[in-house]
């Protein structure tokens, strides 16, 4: 297991932003996109929970992160995993509009549910915030038990994420 410690550590240049004390903050979220119903973070207690962090101008998010996470939807059962997109736009935001970014899930083929971060002025969104984010794209873990277990900004290969689900998936709740 201390090789799974040490590729996860890896994800990163060997940084981990959040430990698995730490208790998923709920997202604030001003919009959703491909779901009939608002989601929770408490309403998903007892799945896993992989949120992506993006914006569709970030070459990191489209040419990695989300594509990642179209694969994680796409292997892992939903009643066990759920991905969740989040949107955070903290630079271009005239651009970046919600019908923007309708069109560009359009374009993507996503699948999964995308949540706007709630905005705050000209700052850093709020989930963004609570989540003390570097940027994007950035990989958010949490398992079962509502606890954030891994925040990873920049990218992390599949074999690690997918390993690292497994493990959440196997934890108790």
């Amino acid at each position: 297991m201390a090789w799974l410690a040490d590729s996860v550590a890896l994800w990163h240049g060997g940084e981990a932003m959040r430990t698995p004390s730490d208790l998923a903050p709920e997202l604030q979220v001003s919009r959703w996109l491909n779901t009939d119903h608002p989601l929770t973070l408490a309403g998903l207690r007892g799945r896993v929970v992989v949120i992506e962090a993006f914006q569709m101008l970030c070459a990191g998010c489209v040419h990695h992160g989300i594509p990642q996470a179209q694969r994680i939807a796409a292997h892992f059962s939903p009643a066990e995993v759920v991905v969740l997109g989040l949107h955070s736009v903290f630079e271009h935001h005239d651009v970046m509009t919600p019908a923007a970014l309708q069109v560009f899930i359009d374009e993507s083929r996503l699948t999964f549910p995308i949540a706007i971060d709630a905005p705050n002025g000209l700052g850093l969104p709020l989930t963004m915030q609570a989540y003390s984010m570097q940027g994007t794209p950035t990989l958010v873990l949490i398992g079962r038990d509502g606890r954030v277990h891994r925040q990873l900004f920049g990218s992390a290969s599949d074999i690690a994420v997918g390993a690292e689900i497994g493990r959440l998936i196997a934890e108790p709740d």
